[in-house]
């Protein structure tokens, strides 16, 4: 590990002591009423007696396989038609910006609609997560191909490689990085996407547990479900970027 990782790692770690000491001080001062935010013990506390309940393991089973069941349909539709954009330089010049413009649109205005087409059931969450995922995954796929030095390509023709070679060692090798980039954006935001979703409508999942425990003025329980949220992204993110370093480091 390098001295300017060693720098990032301790500025990661010295804001997340600042949060975690401001949260400390705004609920044991009373400037901020436990109703809105609660001591950190209290919800620690509640956050241990939920990870022992079948119920918390249920609604995270709920949202884990809605997830990947979005992720996967948006890596196969993202992918492929990434790259098939990626291969026409028409196709790129105009497709690509109306992806692009298309990303811009807040998507919420649209989850109605995923509702009355797919119901409140896990589908919609799926179609919606899949939906929002899909363009950073597209958009980074079409930047991966597109902007593929032109020289490995002739070079790799030129010493008589087929199709399948040049993808497998030219192509995929040089789109990767990039390429991975979207994918760990696009993962991102198909989780907040399905979370978002199961807070509006839902019957199961973290997302629904979260939305209840507000209804029913839990703050303890309610934060305990966004603590565990929260560390299971930064976790999750930090092993992700590890992974994307390790490939841009080849």
């Amino acid at each position: 590990m390098d001295r300017s990782s060693l720098s990032s790692r301790s500025v990661q770690w010295a804001f997340l002591a600042l949060a975690a000491g401001a949260w400390y001080l705004a609920t044991a001062t009373g400037s901020v009423s436990r109703l809105f935010l609660p001591p950190p013990r209290e919800v620690f506390t509640a956050l241990v007696a939920l990870v022992q309940t079948n119920a918390f393991w249920s609604a995270v089973l709920v949202t884990a396989s809605t997830v990947a069941k979005a992720y996967v349909l948006a890596l196969i539709i993202g992918i492929l038609a990434g790259y098939l954009v990626s291969r026409s330089k028409l196709a790129v010049a105009t497709i690509e910006p109306v992806i692009s413009g298309l990303f811009t649109i807040p998507i919420t205005l649209f989850f109605p609609m995923f509702i009355l087409f797919f119901g409140v059931g896990t589908g919609s969450k799926v179609a919606y997560g899949a939906t929002y995922a899909f363009f950073p995954i597209a958009l980074n796929t079409i930047a991966a191909f597109a902007n593929m030095e032109q020289r490995y390509l002739l070079a790799a023709q030129s010493m008589g490689g087929n199709r399948w070679q040049i993808f497998r060692y030219v192509l995929m090798p040089g789109a990767l990085p990039v390429l991975f980039t979207g994918l760990r954006i696009g993962f991102f935001i198909c989780l907040a996407s399905v979370l978002g979703g199961e807070t509006i409508s839902s019957v199961a999942g973290v997302g629904r547990n979260i939305a209840l425990t507000a209804e029913l003025m839990e703050p303890g329980r309610m934060f305990a479900w966004i603590s565990f949220v929260v560390c299971m992204s930064v976790v999750l993110n930090l092993l992700a970027f590890s992974f994307e370093n390790r490939i841009r480091a080849r």
